[in-house]
């Protein structure tokens, strides 16, 4: 039996009042999973449906992470193995970010974007929109949020590797000096997300239970939430959920 709006909105009240503010993630990563098989099962024969359902979403999803006083969002939008989607399908998609990406950096938005992800990979004119959006909403003092696009998580990490390596061949270090040099601190410093802090939470909604490479570096010791819910049908109850069991749990860092 459906739950009455008044019902709905009360609970979704006192769970947000039930949160614990010092308790609460400072970086929140999001991997917005299921838009295709929620327009199949709305009954879409076209699953562009469901990637603009998902659209809609992202910037309802930044204004709760406002109201929690969230530093930064990551949401993992396309990978590289979604490049090579059908071409139709992929074209509407790569348009649909572009779209995003414009709403969430447009007038009267706060938010400062980040790509992560490499831009190369893209067609020109979605990495220029994309370079655009990182400019115009420069130093803006909202959430940062990061846009993975284009995004794989063994290809940052040797992305780090070898932007560090290149570094130092610049300045002229020696070989072993180069060996030296390969630390963890020094790959962390070349990561996409560099001088941030690690995602303290990822939530990954469909009911996949995997990360799919998703911050492979950074997720280390991040909780992980899991949700059946598709991304399109994802509420502000949802997230609160996510939460309110972030809050309970005792983080160990691999302790």
């Amino acid at each position: 039996m459906a739950v009455s709006f008044p019902l709905y909105s009360l609970y979704e009240a006192r769970l947000r009042a039930s949160l614990d503010e010092s308790r609460l993630p400072r970086h929140i990563a999001v991997m917005a999973d299921g838009n295709r098989r929620w327009a199949r099962e709305a009954g879409f024969t076209d699953v562009a449906h469901g990637h603009r359902a998902g659209a809609v979403k992202i910037a309802e999803m930044l204004g709760w992470c406002d109201d929690l006083r969230v530093d930064v969002a990551t949401i993992y939008l396309l990978s590289t193995e979604n490049l090579g989607r059908d071409a139709e399908e992929l074209d509407e998609l790569l348009q649909i970010i572009a779209d995003v990406v414009d709403e969430i950096t447009g007038p009267g938005k706060n938010w400062e974007v980040r790509i992560v992800g490499r831009l190369e990979v893209l067609p020109d004119w979605l990495a220029e929109r994309l370079r655009h959006a990182e400019q115009v909403s420069r130093g803006r003092p909202g959430v940062k949020v990061n846009v993975a696009v284009g995004y794989g998580g063994r290809q940052e990490i040797a992305d780090a590797a070898r932007e560090l390596v290149q570094e130092l061949i610049d300045k002229g270090c020696s070989g072993q000096e180069l060996v030296d040099a390969i630390t963890v601190d020094g790959i962390g410093e070349h990561l996409y997300t560099s001088g941030q802090p690690d995602p303290d939470l990822v939530i990954r909604t469909s009911g996949e239970q995997r990360l799919s490479g998703f911050l492979l570096w950074q997720s280390a010791y991040s909780e992980i939430w899991f949700t059946e819910a598709y991304w399109p049908a994802f509420r502000r109850v949802d997230f609160l959920r996510a939460m309110r069991e972030y809050g309970a749990r005792n983080r160990r860092f691999g302790q």
